[in-house]
């Protein structure tokens, strides 16, 4: 019997009994519905977590020089905490000297940020990200507006009274008009607004846009952080290779220039993207695991309801078994009959379960703050999955059946 006959026969046996074959479908579409839904979620907030948010707040082929990490993941301690705090902030006497130390190749920036309120004469008082930068910032961040334009270098050198804002801030502060050239106060200091950014998004339900970007050498600096003191210096170079020769550059620098002992620890922190990340990969990977290993439950469940289902197929078409014995029907051909239905079945689950699978993703992508991505791979799994049940399933009713006497399945009621 060919393939195409099995899986007609197949087709015809649940067309002609629809509630059984529901029934049968229910184990390995739920199964398969959960693996392909869990694996866009985190296959999503992977994404999300190295393009969007880190990859944002660190750009590619850079590393931060602060005095702890600006992304912290994971457990830290109240000691490591501690440590932390006690280390000696970065100075604007530390820029220069590291500067020196880049190769032709590098830029770099310099910033402090904190919550500051501001306001203006179209808006209520708020509290709002502010951020005052020098050096390549805009470039680093990948930084677009949507109207208006970003700071010029002569600018930023002479710490004009100039702003880029975020969507929120525009929506709050200049509702309903054009915020470029009218006023934002920072400070009790009225700084032009020169540019709207291009939206950031949001991080898991928290928005990304309510910022303001203004120049180092302003006033502001004052706000966010006390004189002199700076948040962080950010280097970024051509290609991954040459940032961690000069990150290794710069570590050594800065303990020679900070004199430390080779027995003590770096009182700095140097940190990428992927050591940011590094501790969202380890929990990425149990989760995937999980994703796999859960499901797999709904199709143990499955591939029993499929076999149970078939074992009863052949016990109500014992006497259909013996008449295709007796026209010349060979074992193989009844043996071949029941596994291409078992699999048609799982497979048709697996379909059923995969469309379920991203319907599920994009309404938890749509009500809720977690992203999800549908990746190909979980699809193919899914189709392995439901043909592996289907066979796995099929394989000891569809034995039985090819081994019936024809005579005695002849005079079965």
């Amino acid at each position: 019997m060919s393939l195409f006959e099995g899986i007609r026969l197949a087709l015809a046996q649940i067309r002609a009994q629809k509630l059984k074959s529901f029934f049968t479908l229910l184990g390995v579409t739920i199964g398969v519905m959960f693996l392909i839904a869990i694996v866009s979620i985190v296959s999503g907030m992977g994404r999300f977590m190295e393009e969007d948010l880190v990859g944002k707040l660190i750009p590619k082929n850079s590393f931060e020089l602060r005095r702890r990490p600006n992304m912290v993941m994971g457990d830290v301690d109240e000691a490591e905490w501690r440590e932390w705090a006690a280390r000696p902030r970065l100075r604007e006497d530390d820029i220069k000297p590291v500067i020196e130390q880049l190769p032709a190749s590098a830029t770099w920036a310099y910033y402090s940020e904190d919550n500051v309120t501001v306001e203006s004469k179209y808006g209520r008082p708020k509290s709002i990200s502010l951020t005052v930068v020098d050096g390549e910032w805009f470039g680093q961040k990948n930084m677009s507006v949507t109207s208006g334009r970003l700071p010029s270098s002569q600018e930023l050198d002479l710490g004009s009274t100039v702003a880029v804002i975020g969507e929120d801030v525009r929506n709050h502060f200049f509702p309903g008009i054009d915020p470029v050239g009218r006023e934002l106060i920072i400070g009790a200091i009225p700084y032009q607004v020169i540019g709207v950014a291009e939206s950031q998004g949001s991080a898991f339900g928290i928005s990304l846009d309510k910022f303001a970007v203004v120049p180092y050498k302003t006033a502001a600096r004052r706000l966010v952080n006390p004189t002199r003191i700076i948040d962080g210096i950010i280097i970024k170079l051509p290609d991954d290779q040459q940032m961690q020769a000069v990150k290794e550059d710069i570590r050594v620098f800065m303990r020679a220039h900070r004199g430390l002992r080779p027995s003590q620890k770096d009182n700095f922190s140097l940190q990428t993207a992927d050591s940011a990340l590094e501790f969202w990969k380890k929990i990425q990977g149990f989760l995937v695991l999980a994703g796999i290993a859960l499901p797999a439950i709904g199709l143990l469940v499955g591939s029993i309801v499929i076999m149970n289902i078939m074992l009863v197929a052949v016990a109500e078409r014992t006497r259909e078994i013996g008449v295709r014995k007796a026209l010349g029907a060979r074992r193989r051909d009844i043996l071949a009959q029941f596994l291409v239905e078992s699999t048609t079945l799982a497979l048709l689950g697996a379909a059923l379960g995969i469309a379920s699978g991203f319907g599920l993703a994009k309404l938890i992508s749509a009500f809720s703050p977690l992203p999800a991505t549908v990746e190909l791979w979980s699809v193919v799994v899914g189709v392995v999955v439901g043909c592996t049940v289907g066979i796995v399933s099929g394989v000891y009713p569809a034995s039985r059946a090819s081994r019936l006497d024809p005579v005695t399945a002849l005079r079965s009621e």
